[in-house]
């Protein structure tokens, strides 16, 4: 087994630990044990990182296109050569499978290959104007950003909050989760061995609340990037206000996905039932309401009671394991809270619904019906390895309750019926939709939500611009 690895945070491209520093235990959530200790930020390492980044903006804005290419296709082929450890030490502080680990990987592989391909892309354009005037519109990096990133894809999402803003030509201060420390300082590694000059992004760790309100007080920052709950994405919003800053938010979502009688009820379920189940339920574009049509109500909750309780649970290093453990206490116990309450509003147990083993963070796949929306389940976002599945009468019905919540990240849906199809795309409240899919992101395609979800957007060509400012400058 890959032995977990010292932990530093990074500053000024030198790794930074000791000196009596408050340190944060990382635990393996299969065991419950600390395998690793990490230290934590003080004011003056923030300060530190301030500076480095802003010197760090001050060259890479100048940057060439070709450069900063480079150094994200040398971080892609670094990642490649380096996937399994990578991947090992994932699961050792995460707990998902390894082979979600490793697509991990290669998720971040796929957005630096092509944002390396994109930064050379950052067109601007020549308005008409009479002869003897112009007009040109241009683009032009935000500046130094201040990134959060949590703990469910400790790979993925420090590879955004890094790939958008080093394409664009800016720095980044990097705060991922302090659960998950390892993973991030995997992927920043491996673009500064790539070249990436050491000023330009760092990665410091602390108590959430104190690094973020020393980072986006200062000037020297000019952009916000955040993952995580709604409730601390509105509290980040408001700091933000103070210095105006740009503000990319994907946020929390409740994802529900709409089964018509017409669809094809064997194939979504042999989909959605190990979706609902990737990384144990932990993220956030997971299927979790589920509104079927009467018709095939009673066939489509007994299939999926079925599949759930026949995955199996363990150690996420083990080849057998098609479900990790919850990544800390916290969720458990969440768990165990929503449930209780949803049975007590009168929803049915079909399956699931306690711990695993009494060491690590282990929860049994659950699938509840019928569960009423007054339950505390159907209104917040359950984060786990829980499926809801509600029966309603028709297509009107099932949209209004898909559009019922604040949120609006993912949305899926069911249905043969290409007309269907169509209005679904309208009608329902979501930034991404899979009509008979649950495969809804790409590095080519936009990665946001809308109402509580957030806004704004990661991958794709909006992830790039999202790091820009537009420029127009007219000659007489």
């Amino acid at each position: 087994m890959t032995q977990y690895p010292a932990l530093a945070m990074m500053i000024d491209g030198e790794p930074v630990s000791g000196g009596g520093r408050r340190r944060h235990a990382v635990i393996n959530p299969a065991t419950g044990e600390a395998i690793g200790h990490l230290p934590l930020a003080e004011a003056a390492d923030l300060d530190r990182a301030l500076a480095a980044a802003a010197r760090g903006f001050a060259r890479w804005r100048k940057s060439t296109a070709a450069e900063r290419a480079a150094v994200l296709e040398g971080a892609a082929r670094l990642l490649v050569e380096r996937q399994e450890t990578v991947a090992r030490n994932a699961v050792l502080e995460q707990g998902k499978t390894l082979p979600e680990a490793r697509l991990e990987v290669m998720m971040v592989v796929g957005l630096f290959r092509f944002y390396a391909g994109e930064c050379q892309r950052i067109y601007g354009r020549t308005l008409v104007r009479p002869e003897g005037q112009r007009a040109t519109v241009t683009h032009a990096p935000v500046g130094p950003v201040a990134a959060f990133a949590p703990w469910n894809f400790p790979i993925g999402n420090p590879g955004r909050k890094l790939g958008a803003p080093i394409a664009a030509g800016c720095s980044v201060i990097l705060k991922s989760a302090e659960e998950t420390p390892a993973s991030a300082l995997a992927v920043l590694q491996a673009l500064l061995d790539a070249g990436l000059p050491g000023d330009v992004a760092q990665a410091v760790f602390g108590v959430p609340d104190e690094v973020s309100r020393h980072l986006l007080a200062s000037p020297v920052i000019r952009k916000l990037s955040f993952t995580g709950s709604t409730a601390v994405g509105k509290h980040l919003a408001r700091l933000a206000t103070d210095n105006m800053l740009r503000t990319t938010m994907e946020l929390g979502g409740h994802g529900p996905v709409l089964v018509f009688a017409d669809a094809d009820i064997e194939r979504a379920l042999d989909t959605v039932v190990p979706h609902k189940l990737r990384n144990a339920g932990q993220v956030c574009v997971s299927p979790t309401r589920f509104l079927v049509e009467q018709r095939v109500f009673d066939r489509f909750a007994a299939g999926f009671a079925e599949r759930a309780a026949a995955f199996r649970v363990g150690d996420g290093l083990d080849p057998a394991t098609q479900m990790g453990p919850m990544a800390n206490a916290r969720r458990p116990e969440a768990m165990e809270r929503l449930i209780a309450d949803a049975q007590g509003a009168g929803a049915r147990l079909l399956t699931g619904g306690e711990r695993i083993g009494n060491r690590g963070f282990f929860y049994a796949p659950t699938v509840l019906a019928e569960v009423p929306t007054s339950a505390a389940i159907m209104n917040e976002e359950p984060f786990g390895p829980v499926a809801i599945l509600n029966p309603l009468p028709d297509e009107a019905a099932m949209i209004e309750e898909a559009n019922r919540l604040p949120y609006g990240l993912a949305a899926y849906a069911w249905s043969e019926d290409a007309r269907r199809q169509r209005r679904l795309a309208a009608g329902l409240e979501a930034g991404m939709i899979g009509l008979n899919t649950t495969m809804i992101a790409g590095a080519d395609a936009p990665f946001g939500g809308v109402k509580w979800s957030g806004h704004g957007a990661e991958d794709g060509p909006e992830g790039l611009h999202a790091c820009l400012v537009t420029k127009t400058v007219h000659e007489g």
